[in-house]
């Protein structure tokens, strides 16, 4: 880490919402437990007198006295009046950590961070709700925390209603709704109060489809014709791509790229898995999609016969994967699928069924390369049940699995072309009666 933050110049003539210089924060870990006060002077004087931690959870290991936890590191932002920014980073890189410190619920350990306008945030379902109220008690409890006016709060109810789609359940206590309620009604709220600045952090996915589509409709418009802020988190490129224009990548608490969206979320996935990646350990990684009870899952993939992930256009890609089955099957098949730097599916490869029995297998997987334009690729390798009527069913799935690069003479520009060389055109002359 050089410290050093890949950026976009960018010429802004809209006045600052947000500003950021130096700003850090630091946990002490093992201070205090977050307890009752009698409990923290309980845990303080057993350490004293170099005994166990009387309130100590039970399987825990006791943080050494002094131990600080650097959450944020130098962070120096400016953010606009009207721009939609996404925040993207790893767990633990500080995302979370930044929005709080936005939002006012914590206070920087250095550093300085100056706001113009109200804020909603929206950092978990029912953030801000009493879960004794109901949830038109629970709208004017927000609105008044904004510092708006009951007659205010009054003129925007009906909107809320009608977008958060819970119009029956007004007046019930929100204790009783649940989580996709919550996202529901919070989100509504948030919306349509009278704030400048929005943060939201990865709420939505508790939320159906057809409502994720209406809030980014809502975050866009809200940017757009009422000049509002806003910052949203999301380990969803998609979400991101859709709705930002303008993406901010942190690493171990640190800003490692503030720029355009495309680049930002290529900087965020490159980051995540390391370029020069060939062989990679799959125990150790996140697997989509993997239940326990498939009997199947994959242990480990590795680029067969490379010591970089580099090919040329004409050459083709063989992976070798490692498999384990329970049991025996026969129905068994891999799916490889090419994705952009940006995160976006190009396309997917699967291979006939396998007859793989009881124990581990190493499997030789090859996809020819000839029609890809030349650049960087991420594949996400699957292997999933076919029965033989086209309905597949997942065994076990990483996605962005292995980079792979394809260099050589550019034929066409993949970004403005396409990223595949389609069969050649047959055209022909109508007008000269060549059909």
């Amino acid at each position: 880490m050089t410290g050093e933050v890949d950026h976009v110049d960018r010429v802004v003539e809209l006045p600052l919402a947000i500003r950021m210089r130096g700003v850090a924060k630091h946990y002490h870990l093992g201070q205090i437990g977050g307890r009752t006060l009698q409990h923290d002077l309980q845990s303080w004087w057993a350490r004293r007198r170099g005994l166990e931690d009387p309130n100590q959870r039970i399987g825990t290991v006791a943080h050494i006295d002094g131990e600080t936890l650097h959450a944020l590191r130098d962070v120096s932002l400016d953010i606009y009046k009207g721009e939609r920014v996404g925040i993207v980073g790893a767990n633990g890189a500080g995302k979370s950590t930044l929005l709080k410190l936005l939002s006012r619920i914590t206070a920087p350990t250095e550093g300085e961070i100056d706001i113009w306008g109200r804020v909603s945030s929206m950092l978990e379902v029912g953030t801000g709700f009493h879960r004794e109220m109901t949830g038109r008690e629970n709208v004017y409890l927000n609105g008044a925390i904004l510092g708006m006016t009951r007659r205010e709060i009054t003129e925007r109810m009906d909107q809320i209603v009608a977008f958060s789609e819970i119009g029956d359940f007004m007046d019930t206590p929100v204790k009783r709704y649940s989580s996709g309620m919550f996202v529901k009604l919070a989100f509504s709220v948030a919306a349509h109060l009278n704030s400048e600045i929005m943060i939201m952090d990865e709420v939505l996915a508790v939320g159906d489809a057809a409502f994720q589509r209406k809030c980014l409709d809502r975050m866009r418009q809200a940017a757009q014709d009422e000049g509002r802020t806003v910052l949203y988190v999301s380990h969803n490129m998609d979400t991101i791509r859709r709705l930002c224009d303008r993406c901010v990548v942190l690493d171990e608490g640190r800003v490692l790229f503030d720029g355009e969206v495309e680049e930002g979320i290529a900087a965020y996935l490159g980051r995540s898995l390391g370029d020069d990646s060939v062989d990679r350990d799959l125990t150790e990684v996140e697997h989509t999609r993997w239940s326990q009870g498939t009997g199947v899952r994959m242990t480990r993939v590795a680029l067969a016969d490379k010591a970089t992930p580099s090919y040329t256009p004409g050459e083709g890609l063989r992976l070798r994967l490692w498999v384990v089955a329970d049991s025996p099957r026969k129905d068994a098949c891999v799916r490889v699928t090419l994705r952009s730097a940006a995160d976006v599916g190009l396309g997917t490869a699967w291979s006939e069924p396998l007859d793989l029995g009881a124990g581990e297998h190493e499997l030789l997987v090859t996809l020819p390369l000839e029609l890809v334009a030349c650049g960087a690729f991420y594949l996400s390798v699957g292997v999933f049940s076919d029965d033989g009527t086209g309905r597949r069913q997942t065994l076990d799935h990483v996605t962005r699995a292995l980079r792979v690069e394809v260099t050589g003479p550019p034929a066409w520009s993949a970004t403005a072309l396409g990223y595949f060389a389609l069969p050649g055109l047959d055209v022909r002359d109508v007008a000269e009666g060549r059909l």
